[in-house]
């Protein structure tokens, strides 16, 4: 098992970001009909800014990322992408812990959407994120600092 690792994003190609999201997503979009790989990778490389963006690292193996903005009012998760065969092994739950005390430090709640059939709406409940509202497709969750 190689060591995990976080870099910035300014030197990986946004291509192969988008590639993981589209694997990580697949399984979600398959369960309501709506797996579209061209639309899910264009989604994301649309609104992309290295700026914004964390990847994540398997030794020298990219195996994820992660996308938050930073709004007036509040942090913004965009994205958390961990490819399935990395995934349940408490990475993403490490992430998002490591952004909500981002929040924390900045006194801002942190918000984030979430497929409505996906399984990650468990996993946002189970870190506290209380869901604010929902649409046709999608679930809208906020998480308050102490």
């Amino acid at each position: 098992m190689h060591a995990i690792t976080l870099s910035d994003a300014t030197n990986v190609d946004p291509s192969a970001l988008a590639d993981i999201r589209v694997e990580a997503m697949r399984p979600s979009l398959e369960a309501v009909g709506r797996f579209d790989p061209e639309r899910a990778r264009n989604r994301f490389l649309e609104t992309y800014d290295s700026r914004d963006t964390r990847v994540v690292w398997s030794g020298e193996d990219l195996i994820g990322f992660y996308v938050v903005r930073d709004r007036s009012d509040h942090l913004y998760l965009d994205h958390i992408y961990i490819r399935p065969d990395h995934q349940g092994g408490g990475l993403g739950r490490r992430i998002v812990r490591s952004v909500q005390d981002r929040a924390r430090e900045a006194g801002l709640p942190l918000r984030l959407m979430a497929l409505r059939d996906s399984p990650a709406n468990a996993f946002y409940i189970s870190l506290g994120f209380g869901l604010e509202s929902s649409d046709a497709l999608d679930n809208y969750y906020t998480w308050n600092p102490d």
